[in-house]
């Protein structure tokens, strides 16, 4: 009976931690987040990198709709801006309080980690143009991702430039 005892809490360990990790299947984070730009202290132990704090902008895309978010982070790797349109999967932990963000292991296929970054949720979007931040109202934004099909929540991840009779058009916008 004494050697159950002594298994006993071990077992309850080993079965209980998938319950307490981040699924990394990116079906299970409906949500996209284009990250603008951010700062971040990075802390090392023995020299290798212990964690990640910061605070940074972002879009974030849910039910077809986009909102800006300033958001701060501790994560334990390094967070990185979205190169071009690119979006990472991203799900809430508390709505409009807490976002998980599956971030992918550069230099390994396939891998992720997660990041959980605490959220203040705007009424408008922000859009860059020639190295300047500004914000836009949604509804306008919107406009823009109807008109260049850009949709990151549908795999729609690259804006289609529109073709008038006048010529090409520029589709500078939420870079």
């Amino acid at each position: 009976m004494p050697r159950f005892m002594f298994r006993l809490p071990l077992l309850v360990l080993l079965l209980a931690a998938p319950l307490f990790s981040e699924s990394k299947n990116p079906a299970d984070y409906p949500l996209r987040i284009h990250i603008f730009g951010h700062n971040q202290t990075t802390f090392y132990h023995n020299r290798s990198e212990d964690e990640a704090k910061g605070e940074g902008r972002a879009n974030l895309f849910e039910n077809g709709d986009v909102h800006a978010v300033d958001f701060s982070f501790d994560c334990s790797d390094r967070l990185k801006n979205s190169f071009g349109y690119e979006t990472y999967p991203a799900r809430w932990k508390k709505p409009h309080q807490e976002l998980t963000v599956l971030m992918p292991v550069f230099g390994k296929s396939n891998a992720f980690f997660t990041c959980t970054i605490k959220t203040d949720v705007k009424d408008y979007a922000y859009t860059a143009h020639n190295g300047s931040m500004s914000s836009e109202p949604s509804a306008a934004f919107k406009t823009w991702m109807v008109k260049h099909d850009y949709d990151p929540e549908h795999g729609k991840n690259e804006p289609i430039r529109s073709v008038s009779p006048a010529g090409p058009t520029n589709t500078a916008s939420p870079k």
